[in-house]
């Protein structure tokens, strides 16, 4: 079950990864164009140039908000923190919403750290032996 806790852990870096690159490219992209948008000096222009910067800074928070947690949780799940066992149940709920990807990654997630292995491996009470 190890294996397969890395392989969680590998997935969830990846994704947060990916997310974390893309709010920075999306910070690049509505930056970019708050700038070209103000120097052309239209006074309809400069009436934009705002609005273009409230939309890019909340979908670059909004990213930002989904992919660091996956990013730690995943560290967390390498490194067998009992916390991130937890927080990943959590997280992999979250997942099951994001269809298709998310949700094979979301119920991967829950198969793996709901089980009793699991549980022993990230220190949890060993299982009564009979």
């Amino acid at each position: 079950m190890k294996t397969h806790v890395t392989v969680l852990g590998i997935v969830h870096i990846v994704f947060g990864a990916l997310g974390v690159a893309s709010a920075l490219l999306l910070m690049l992209i509505f930056g970019g164009a708050a700038g070209i948008v103000g120097a052309t000096g239209d006074a309809d222009a400069q009436f934009a140039v705002p609005i273009i910067g409230i939309a890019g800074t909340t979908l670059v928070v909004f990213l930002m908000a989904l992919s660091l947690p996956g990013l730690v949780i995943g560290i967390g799940l390498l490194k067998l923190r009992p916390w991130a066992r937890i927080s990943g149940i959590v997280l992999s709920i979250f997942d099951l919403t994001f269809v298709p990807v998310g949700t094979i990654v979301g119920i991967y997630g829950l198969v793996v750290l709901l089980s009793k292995e699991t549980e022993r491996l990230f220190g949890g009470t060993p299982a009564a032996s009979t």
